[in-house]
């Protein structure tokens, strides 16, 4: 019996890589299930043999599709298709999207709130503190939307943390037009310079370092005129 294997891809479509580095080519009667239908997937993966095909880049993973037997690919299909037609099926999903709004809801708004404690400026600079938390928060907390407030290999201070820094990162340092040299560890260096400077442009509003409404803060300027 063909075992169930997670595998790379090749150049060839109806080859794949194993584990163990062996090229293995698709058996007759096998079918690519495209990504994209988790419940689809998990049917087809539990009802027999399976090669999940993946690709890593970088630090992501993409899933390519996984190959299984065609007949239990159309089984699988045709018993969703009816389970998902059913009053029932319909009611739970409703439920279940209700219920995931409210985590998201809850979510964002503890996210907000870890922003703002990470970001804490005087009084002087409270309307500031406040726009920025929404932005960053906008920006960080949609679901799928990949960024570090969406893991959860960290804790929500820290995530917090590092999404403010990222966000002033993009939004106040010429990091995105910055040319990085080509070598290990050169942008990952880039980052952690820009980092201090975007926690001194941070400490300018805590108290520590005041500074007048007319400064040229490129946190002022790019919140302006509201941040002003």
């Amino acid at each position: 019996m063909t075992p169930s294997l997670t595998c790379a891809p090749t150049k060839d479509p109806r080859q794949v890589r194993a584990p163990d580095g062996r090229v293995l080519t698709v058996p007759e009667g096998w079918a690519c299930l495209p990504p994209g239908d988790a419940g689809l997937t998990r049917r087809v993966k539990a009802t027999g043999p399976s090669w999940t095909v993946v690709e890593k880049v970088g630090r992501k993973t993409f899933s390519k599709g996984v190959w299984a037997p065609a007949e239990n690919i159309t089984t699988a299909k045709a018993q969703l298709e009816v389970e998902r037609a059913s009053p029932a099926y319909e009611k739970k999903r409703q439920a279940a999207a209700v219920r995931r709004e409210g985590e998201q809801q809850a979510y964002v708004e503890d996210f907000a709130g870890a922003v703002r404690a990470f970001l804490r400026f005087t009084p002087a600079f409270a309307a500031l503190e406040v726009e920025l938390a929404a932005k960053v928060t906008a920006h960080a907390t949609p679901v799928g939307s990949g960024t570090v407030a969406r893991t959860k290999r960290i804790s929500l201070e820290r995530r917090a943390e590092s999404a403010v820094i990222a966000w002033l990162r993009h939004q106040t340092t010429a990091y995105d037009s910055m040319k990085v040299a080509r070598v290990k560890g050169a942008r990952r260096e880039a980052r952690r310079q820009l980092a201090e400077v975007s926690r001194a442009v941070l400490d300018l509003h805590r108290g520590r370092i005041a500074h007048p409404p007319s400064s040229s803060c490129p946190l002022c300027r790019v919140l302006a005129p509201t941040g002003a």
